[in-house]
């Protein structure tokens, strides 16, 4: 899935042929114009309104001259995607998002043979988001644009933007990475074998790192077998071992079986984990890759979580579906999609009221939910997808625990990773549950929310380069 349908990618000598996509790319909805704040900010009533015009045409566009084209060009055609590079052009005194940058834009997506019209609507998008989010810091404009031009031209799994990804994550990891680090170094820095002492003293380094006692004893006994067959013995060598075995303890999302559109993801979650914005950064991720999403606000029991809901697919540009305060959660659910066949929706994002796992009768809803949704579209709900919060430490380990219980998670969403010391609960649900975790929270913004890659975690928590 790419928002282009066709691209020719003129990086890695690939000059000739075009990339097709699985679907072309669906133009959005306006954002909300009085949802003009951040993320996390109240709504400012009194947001400015947008220009009549979304986009400046071909006669008002500035002239970009022969050397620009020329540099852009030439970086294009490099043997790598260099897009530090390719945005330090676009960007060379931009000091707004204003008409230089959408003459910028249109001149990149030329040259990369992108449709004309598909190239409108990202312009057009994008110059609605920046008004609409007040986008004027030239930093702020460089890393909205950056994740844009990433999805849009798939280019997530590029060298320099795996290493971007992983040095974000391994800030977000810091917290929890101090916590290891003076137990561990003074572990890997000791003289002598694998002894009694040393394993005690690193079972107390788990547990202190919120991993929890029971997935400590599992993954003590995993590294005692890992070590064994790695033929290390020596305290000197134990890094790698444990590096090895983080990397292997957590397995990867499955691709879900969909075998007709829409595809239903249903999302659940206690209050309070960050399950409203992960929503809407699950649409907007959706959205730039091409994908024509609808939100279903199935939490009845708030209207503030209806209105959070519409206003937030009004800003990434998808589709809403809403009904009543205390109407059917199942009703939403069945009408959500119904309306998702209707008018062509390929993925519906389901929210659920942020129950407390301990009230029965709400998880029974749940189970009625996903009950209802298997009858309307068969396969459907097609991931059940979990948001935790790493804050809440062991708590986030007994949630899943529950949830995983009462409708059977797929995956994992593991919020606020970049504000707590409690990243252990990583080790804690993949050990305990083998469910994969399929994206983690590294801060407020859109692109702050980010793949989980296992090697990634191992690597930045034990202080090692990627």
């Amino acid at each position: 899935m790419a928002f282009f349908s066709t691209i020719k990618k003129l990086w890695g000598g690939d000059t000739a042929a075009a990339t097709p996509a699985e679907a072309q790319a669906q133009p959005g909805l306006q954002p909300d114009l009085q949802a003009g704040q951040p993320a996390g900010q109240e709504v400012d009533e009194q947001a400015p309104t947008q220009p009549e015009a979304a986009a400046t045409n071909e006669a008002q566009a500035p002239e970009l001259s022969q050397a620009w084209r020329d540099a852009l060009a030439t970086s294009l055609s490099a043997g790598r995607a260099k897009i530090s590079q390719w945005l330090g052009i676009l960007l060379t005194d931009i000091d707004s998002a204003g008409p230089e940058l959408w003459a910028r834009l249109r001149f990149l997506f030329a040259t990369l043979s992108v449709p004309e019209a598909e190239a409108e609507a990202f312009v057009n998008e994008f110059e609605a988001w920046a008004w609409a989010m007040r986008l004027q810091k030239p930093e702020d404009i460089r890393s909205e644009l950056r994740y844009r031009l990433i999805l849009a031209l798939d280019l997530e799994q590029e060298q320099e933007e795996r290493t971007n990804i992983f040095k974000k994550f391994a800030q977000g990891l810091a917290q929890t990475k101090a916590r290891f680090a003076t137990g561990l170094g003074a572990l890997f820095g000791r003289s002598g074998g694998l002894d009694d002492a040393f394993w005690e003293e690193l079972e107390e380094i788990f547990i202190m790192a919120d991993m929890g006692s029971e997935a400590t004893q599992k993954l003590i006994g995993n590294l005692k077998k890992r070590a064994s067959s790695m033929a290390v013995t020596e305290a000197a060598r134990f890094r790698e071992v444990l590096s090895a075995e983080l990397e292997a303890i957590f397995p990867l999302p499955k691709k879900p079986k969909v075998a007709a559109a829409p595809e239903v993801v249903m999302m659940v979650g206690v209050n309070g984990v960050g399950k409203t914005t992960t929503i809407a950064k699950l649409a907007y991720r959706a959205r730039l890759q091409g994908r024509k999403v609808l939100i279903a606000a199935g939490d009845t029991f708030r209207a503030a979580a209806i209105g959070q809901l519409e206003i937030w697919a009004a800003r990434v540009g998808a589709g809403i579906f809403s009904k009543a305060e205390g109407s059917d959660p199942a009703a939403v659910a069945f009408e959500a999609v119904d309306m998702a066949q209707r008018e062509g929706f390929d993925l519906v994002l389901l929210d659920t009221a942020g129950r407390l796992h301990t009230q029965v009768n709400l998880m029974e809803e749940l189970r009625k939910i996903k009950r209802v949704l298997e009858k309307k579209h068969p396969g459907a709900p097609h991931r059940i997808v979990l948001v935790i919060d790493a804050t809440t430490g062991q708590n986030a380990l007994s949630q899943t625990k529950l949830f995983h219980e009462a409708v059977g998670v797929d995956e994992i969403v593991l919020t606020k990773l970049d504000g707590t010391a409690k990243g252990g609960v990583m080790v804690s649900v993949a050990i305990t549950h083998r469910l994969p975790i399929s994206f983690v929270g590294l801060g407020e913004k859109m692109e702050d929310l980010r793949p989980f890659v296992g090697e990634d975690f191992a690597k930045a928590l034990l202080g090692q380069s990627r």
